[in-house]
């Protein structure tokens, strides 16, 4: 089941960001599923499926807005090892 979200947003933010709605809506889309996994209340595997895109190429994209992937814990490195 797909839920939409109707987010009210002035034109002018849109002028100013020279982008469209549709652009809009994607770039606070992606934000939104980066800080929810940053803050550990989605897994980056949620994520990419919302987002519609490999966990892979997620992981990037949160690794590039500063998402700390690994907290070199002895649990860390067990968990990421068991995927090997």
């Amino acid at each position: 089941m797909q839920n939409n979200i109707t987010i009210d947003c002035p034109q002018e933010l849109l002028i100013g960001l020279h982008v469209s709605a549709e652009k809009f809506a994607e770039m606070v889309k992606t934000e939104t599923a980066i800080a929810l996994f940053k803050e550990g209340r989605v897994s980056s595997g949620l994520a990419a499926r919302w987002l519609g895109m490999s966990r892979a190429a997620f992981l990037f994209k949160a690794m590039e807005a500063g998402a700390t992937l690994l907290e070199n814990t002895q649990d860390d490195y067990q968990r990421e090892t068991a995927l090997l």
